[in-house]
């Protein structure tokens, strides 16, 4: 299951600094599932999120479509609620996803929730908003 793939790439979290752990698993359309989890930074900026991670585990072996990605987060040591993925990995699964088609399911403990890409990010700034329309 997507979910506990989360679950596991959650363990591998690298928080010292917030101990907010998050794991994420991507499904690709060719049923290989990407793990990520977040991996933060003295310096703040330079830390990346489990879906940015994922996503980015995925892309650079080549693949670039996908189903669903399920994602979980919580203090260490503490139960927790739905972890929503921040903007800019909205941003990046709009990049790679069909947004009326892409899944992203929300895990908690007692919890889950699944939306589309749409309902979570409605007017993502896509590459159909870099084509030149010839005027």
């Amino acid at each position: 299951m997507l979910t506990e793939e989360a679950y596991q790439a959650q363990k591998k979290a690298y928080v010292p600094y917030s101990g907010f752990m998050v794991g994420a698993a991507l499904l690709a359309k060719n049923g290989t599932v990407y793990k990520g989890c977040n991996i933060e930074n003295a310096s703040f900026s330079p830390t990346n999120c489990a879906e940015r991670t994922a996503f980015f585990k995925a892309v650079s072996e080549g693949v670039k479509e996908f189903d669903a990605i399920a994602i979980v987060g919580n203090k260490r040591g503490e139960k927790g609620d739905i972890c929503p993925p921040c903007g800019v990995c909205r941003q990046v699964m709009a990049e790679f996803c069909d947004p009326d088609e892409f899944q992203v399911i929300l895990a908690a403990e007692d919890k889950n929730a699944v939306y589309t890409l749409r309902e979570l990010l409605p007017l993502g700034f896509t590459k159909k908003d870099l084509e030149s329309d010839g005027t």
